[in-house]
Order: structure tokens, then C-alpha cells, then sequence
């Protein structure tokens, strides 16, 4: 009984081995818009679903386990900078920055 109880939690266990990064899912901006990050290749993409850039591509990032860098486009601008995502629980703090040394920082929240 007791190898049949450790061979379950092994294959339990396994398969929280392929669980979505902490990075995809839902995120509220902080404009309040809302954006979605999910795989696209060996990335994530970032696109907005809500507001007046809905659809549009805003951010391309890779990483894992809660540490992510990639790009960032502000929409409204449209300029892309070098970006990274933090993801801590719920939150999300997401930086671009021009020349690595002017940063801006929002947090998003998870929906």
C-alpha cells in the first residue's frame, strides 16, 4: 500500500512539472486595460484584449519561473523598448526601459 501511495504523489507530482509558467494568463494593466500573456514559440507574447489597442501585440518576453526579459512597446507611442516581467503572486511588475538606464515600471494584477 505504501509503494502504490508513493508511486501516485511521484506521478502527481510529475505532472505540476508541466504547469503554465506564472507569466500566462490574464493581467489588468495599469491604464485598467486588459492584456494577455500566453506561449508563442519559445516566447511569451503579450497582447492587449481591452481598450483602444485591442488586438495589438505589445510585448514579447522569455524566461521561466517568474523571471522574464524580452520587449515592450508602448502602444500609444508606439516605440519598443528593453523590457522584463517580474511575477510575485498575483502581481506582475513589468519594466522597460531605453538604454538600460531610463526605466518605467507598472504592475499589472492578475484577473
Amino acid at each position: 500500500m505504501r509503494h502504490v501511495l508513493l508511486a501516485a504523489a511521484f506521478l502527481l507530482s510529475a505532472g505540476f512539472a508541466h504547469a503554465a509558467e506564472p507569466l500566462e494568463g490574464n493581467w489588468k494593466t495599469a491604464s485598467g486595460e486588459t492584456a494577455t500573456i500566453g506561449k508563442c514559440g519559445n516566447a511569451f507574447c503579450v497582447t492587449l484584449k481591452t481598450g483602444k489597442h485591442a488586438g495589438k501585440q505589445i510585448g514579447k518576453l522569455s524566461g521561466t519561473g517568474g523571471t522574464y526579459k524580452g520587449e515592450i512597446t508602448d502602444p500609444a507611442a508606439d516605440k519598443t523598448y528593453s523590457g522584463s516581467g517580474t511575477v510575485s503572486g498575483n502581481s506582475l511588475k513589468m519594466k522597460g526601459c531605453v538604454m538600460a538606464v531610463l526605466c518605467k515600471t507598472q504592475t499589472w494584477t492578475r484577473l
